[in-house]
């Protein structure tokens, strides 16, 4: 199985990347975790966010195909850690790819919301992509450490 953060947005500063490639070198074969970016819709006169998202989102949902949709979204489910390794854990016998997404400035269009098999909220605060990206590989990460019993996470 693959996970795959798929995130609007491009260029991240090096100390996104850079913070990220430490929590996905981390990670086993098993779980191969890829960042995609997904290229942002431009902003024009006349385009309000309903477009934006909706062009977004038929790019996303082209990567994504058929894998299991996590859509990270702030009304979305709130988890522990060591609930987020069990659903990781679920992840894995489902026989298919997962895909993380990250959307872009302008929100997730309420269709690929509803399309999701879980919205998933890692804060009710509003937060810079860059630092959604890197919360996200950590999480990962350390949801993968409880399912190994890896002293990474500390209960």
């Amino acid at each position: 199985m693959k996970l795959k953060i798929l995130s609007v947005g491009h260029k991240m500063p090096s100390w996104v990347d850079s913070g990220c490639a430490e929590y996905l070198k981390r990670m086993p074969k098993e779980l191969a975790t890829e960042i995609i970016e997904i290229k942002p819709d431009k902003r024009a006169a006349g385009k309000n966010s309903e477009v934006v998202q909706e062009a977004e989102s038929k790019r996303i949902l082209e990567v994504a195909g058929k894998d299991y949709l996590v859509v990270l979204d702030e009304r979305g489910q709130e988890v522990t850690s060591l609930q987020l390794a069990t659903k990781m854990e679920h992840w894995q016998t489902l026989g298919k790819d997962v895909s993380l997404v990250i959307g872009g400035a302008d929100g997730i269009h309420t269709a690929l919301k509803q399309k999701a098999d879980w919205l998933w909220s890692l804060s009710k605060l509003t937060m810079p992509h860059g630092l959604v990206r890197i919360m996200l590989c950590e999480q990962l990460y350390r949801g993968y450490s409880v399912t190994q019993h890896h002293p990474y996470h500390k209960e």
